[in-house]
């Protein structure tokens, strides 16, 4: 086991004009589960791949155990890599897919069959060994998988997106299963994903990408309650936050004759800014139907029933209100009552008394 810092690292594709990955810094404690995630191109597999060698370290460093991985061979690094597409010898048997690494370094026969029954037993596998992959589920052969990671007893594991090929309630499952391993095992990982939700449930800490850029690196929590930026305040959080433009007069935000309040610390750092409009975030749980005649006037145009609780999607009838791509604002709010209102349904939408995020218009870097 060992720590992981990203030191500036970039790596840029030849040909390309940008930097898939631009000037990263992380440090990742010892034992600690990293989640890397961000949309399509925002470089996390590349920063995954850089760590474990399959990519270019075009400046800066990357260390691993305080040993610069500049120059250094993928078999070098003591990395185990667990890929998308599971990428088993189908000729071969769930135990020697296990073992196969371990038989390329020589280890004996009898060693060899002890690291993969207990790594079997982990994983649940003990009576899968002897079977071949085409046998297995896709649940079944994603533990294979782990189970050749695991047998190798690498310093680090990198994880690309493993359960992508996985459906939803499978995907539930393992992630589940994986995090609890790596808390069993304490070696450290980095995972990579597009999933939000599966970052938030897994990770120690999360960092968000985007453009190849890191945005922020904090634990969910952290994430959740306090976005260092509108892209972080939208990207995490299902459904994501809701995100407007909105005049500022005198400190206080006024939309449609409706109030949004906000605290003294942020009325005062209103004022101080200057800026004649702020974006403002309201998550959906922070957002109420009201039935006292006040707040947003919207008109019911989705209803999403969870069982348990209820999103509403209601399009904003003042049309000057605008989400941030400069389109009709519509508005999700969390509702526990089931069935609050019907598709077409003139509702009004009151916040609540929980966090309003404000984001400085132009940078989109978050005000207070």
């Amino acid at each position: 086991m060992a720590s992981i810092t990203y030191d500036k690292a970039c790596c840029v594709y030849p040909g390309a004009d940008k930097l898939a990955v631009d000037s990263l810094d992380l440090d990742i404690n010892d034992g600690e589960f990293v989640v890397l995630v961000g949309p399509s191109g925002s470089g996390k597999s590349t920063a995954l791949r850089m760590l474990a060698g399959l990519e270019d370290i075009d400046s800066g460093q990357i260390r691993i155990g305080g040993d610069n991985m500049v120059g250094v061979a993928p078999k070098d690094r003591d990395i185990a890599m667990v890929f998308q597409n599971y990428a088993l010898y189908p000729n071969k048997t769930v135990g020697e897919n296990m073992g196969f690494a371990l038989k390329m370094r020589g280890v004996s026969t009898e060693e060899r069959t002890k690291k993969v029954a207990d790594a079997a037993k982990l994983l649940d596998l003990t009576d899968f060994l002897d079977r071949k992959p085409a046998k297995l589920s896709g649940g079944q052969r994603q533990r294979v998988a782990m189970g050749r990671a695991i047998v190798r007893e690498p310093q680090v594991f990198c994880m690309d997106e493993p359960l992508s090929n996985l459906d939803a309630k499978l995907r539930v499952q393992t992630r589940t299963q994986i995090a609890a391993l790596q808390r069993r095992l304490g070696t450290t990982t980095v995972y990579v994903t597009h999933d939000q939700v599966e970052a938030m449930t897994m990770g120690d800490r999360v960092a968000v990408l985007k453009h190849g850029v890191l945005q922020q690196f904090s634990t969910p929590t952290e994430l959740y309650d306090r976005p260092v930026n509108a892209f972080v305040a939208g990207f995490i959080g299902s459904p994501g936050m809701n995100l407007f433009t909105a005049p500022v007069t005198d400190g206080q935000i006024s939309i449609s004759g409706s109030v949004i309040h906000v605290d003294e610390e942020s009325k005062a750092a209103l004022r101080n800014s200057g800026i004649s409009s702020v974006i403002v975030g309201i998550r959906p749980e922070h957002l109420e139907l009201s039935d006292e005649g006040r707040g947003l006037a919207a008109d019911v145009a989705l209803l999403e029933e969870l069982g348990s609780e209820t999103y509403v999607y209601a399009s904003v009838a003042d049309q000057s209100i605008r989400n941030l791509d400069g389109e009709p604002m519509i508005l999700v709010a969390r509702s526990h009552e089931r069935a609050p209102a019907k598709r077409g349904d003139g509702v009004r939408l009151h916040q609540s008394d929980r966090a309003v995020h404000l984001f400085h218009p132009e940078s989109g870097e978050r005000l207070v």
